[in-house]
């Protein structure tokens, strides 16, 4: 009898679950046997009023919570052997907090995540990846967080908050690295 596993996806407030990073992460979840749900948000602001503004920002994740929340009040945790939160930006925060409000002790895909992210992952597994160039969270803050709370960290130098550098050729590369981590993990 096989496992079941599930694999919930948090986009972020402007990376939906159509561009590359979790598309791709969608694709190879349903090739390792997963269940995959996503969920989604309708926010008010664009990601460029909620940057550096603090009131918005909060705002912002409140309204993705309840949403997320609400989205996932259907879902028994408990049927699944395997659960895999994979969350991009803001989504990472949103993943971490349904995870404790539910108690489903996934492990975490944490992609570009933002400062919040840190304050729901204390006492949770995962692997975090962050572009050195992502001007939404500071890599002192990611470095101190990940060693504090145990999470493995993965680096990409000159990449910024979607873990692209502007190359073509060294974003697929990118790409190829991250999923090749990820499957290790599935």
């Amino acid at each position: 009898m096989s496992a079941k596993k599930l694999a919930v996806v948090f986009p972020g407030v402007g990376y939906h679950v159509d561009k590359p990073l979790l598309y791709y992460s969608r694709r190879l979840a349903k090739e390792e046997g997963y269940e995959v749900v996503e969920v989604s948000y309708d926010f008010p602001h664009k990601p460029s009023e909620i940057k550096d503004n603090a009131e918005k920002m909060r705002e912002a994740f409140d309204i993705a919570a309840s949403q997320a929340l609400e989205q996932l009040s259907d879902v028994d945790f408990e049927d699944f052997d395997k659960v895999l939160f994979i969350g991009k930006s803001i989504g990472t925060a949103i993943g971490a907090y349904c995870d404790e409000k539910y108690g489903v002790n996934a492990f975490h895909i944490v992609l570009t995540p933002v400062p919040q992210t840190f304050d729901f992952l204390n006492g949770k597994e995962g692997v975090v990846f962050h572009g050195l160039s992502d001007p939404w969270c500071e890599n002192d803050i990611v470095e101190d967080k990940c060693v504090e709370l145990g999470l493995e960290l993965i680096e990409v130098k000159k990449a910024n908050h979607s873990l692209e550098t502007g190359n073509a050729i060294k974003d697929v590369k990118i790409i190829k690295k991250y999923l090749k981590r990820v499957r290790e993990l599935f």
